[in-house]
């Protein structure tokens, strides 16, 4: 159910011929969301706010805050902020239309800087990439600012992603995004993430179909904001996630019409390093390196290593080949 606020005050309707979207998803930010749409920068034409499942009134209160562009509000049951946000993506699909346009995701607990989605649009519409990636750690005061267990938690995070992804991720978690419409017009909505965790999903997505990821620094504001997100149950669902994808993204690279000696290369050192873990299963270059004292565990590490290698090369090539078909 949606709900569109009369109120529009003079804007800048496009940037450089873009449209510009903005997706807030909030669940009981009753005391943040009025101040995150008061602020709104000017260029953005429309917002699409996702009441996800709240109790406080943060539906009432975003209908009834001025803001400088159009305002949609969509009521969802709290399905999981991934959902709220492909909800608000696929609203804007439709609220553009044919026009070329670029949708941002700005959270709705007052934790993003609105002077930074300039930067992240402009990357877009520039053509630097076509999913740029806010990046807190690139800010000068990223890591001074952020609390001590989300730091520990953000360079985890950090070193899987970039396994998974078969890139450097240095902030993951960091939902400060703006994405192009030929990313957005392309996406499998039905297989998207719906939970937690979405952001490592969408990279390794990203990655997967060879769209160009960029990072661009923002700042992170901290304040009175508490995460609802229970640590032992996201770390094994979305880790569990990223293995399974990673898999995935690798195995499909292997049967498709643009398959590069580099995903090759590759598969073989990912099939080697698990081959090593299994015990009763061995190879001639596994005994080879056994029998002249090499470890089982630095052979497992050599040949992982050598995979994601691989598998950095076979993501640039992927980038390379989407550039050429477009």
């Amino acid at each position: 159910m949606g709900l569109v606020i009369d109120w529009i005050a003079p804007r800048q309707s496009m940037m450089q011929g873009w449209g510009i979207g903005l997706v807030i998803p909030a669940r009981n930010e009753s005391s943040h969301i009025g101040r995150v749409l008061s602020t709104i920068p000017l260029f953005v034409d429309h917002v699409v706010v996702i009441d996800d499942g709240s109790s406080d009134g943060t539906g009432e209160i975003a209908s009834s805050t001025k803001c400088s562009a159009e305002v949609t509000i969509i009521t969802l049951e709290g399905f999981g902020v991934g959902n709220a946000i492909d909800t608000g993506h696929q609203k804007l699909i439709q609220i553009f239309a044919d026009s070329k346009f670029v949708s941002a995701v700005m959270a709705g607990d007052g934790q993003m800087d609105p002077d930074d989605l300039e930067g992240l649009v402009e990357n877009i519409i520039s053509g630097k990439g076509q999913h740029i990636k806010g990046d807190r750690l690139l800010h000068h005061d990223g890591l001074r600012e952020m609390p001590l267990m989300r730091r520990l938690a953000t360079i985890l995070l950090s070193f899987f992603t970039t396994l998974a992804a078969g890139q450097k991720i240095t902030d993951p978690q960091c939902g400060y995004t703006a994405t192009s419409d030929t990313v957005l017009r392309n996406w499998d909505w039905n297989k998207s993430w719906k939970g937690y965790g979405y952001p490592n999903y969408w990279l390794i997505q990203l990655a997967k179909h060879g769209w160009k990821i960029k990072h661009h620094p923002v700042r992170a504001i901290y304040e009175d904001q508490t995460s609802g997100i229970n640590s032992i149950s996201f770390f094994f669902k979305v880790g569990l996630m990223m293995i399974i994808q990673h898999h995935i993204r690798n195995f499909s690279w292997l049967f498709s019409r643009h398959v590069s000696p580099t995903t090759i290369f590759a598969f073989i050192s990912y099939c080697i390093g698990w081959i090593a873990l299994i015990p009763w299963i061995s190879t001639d270059l596994e005994r080879s390196l056994v029998e002249r004292g090499i470890p089982i565990v630095i052979i497992v590490i050599l040949a992982w290593l050598c995979a994601h290698l691989f598998d950095r090369m076979a993501v640039v090539v992927k980038q390379e080949l989407r550039v050429d078909i477009e």
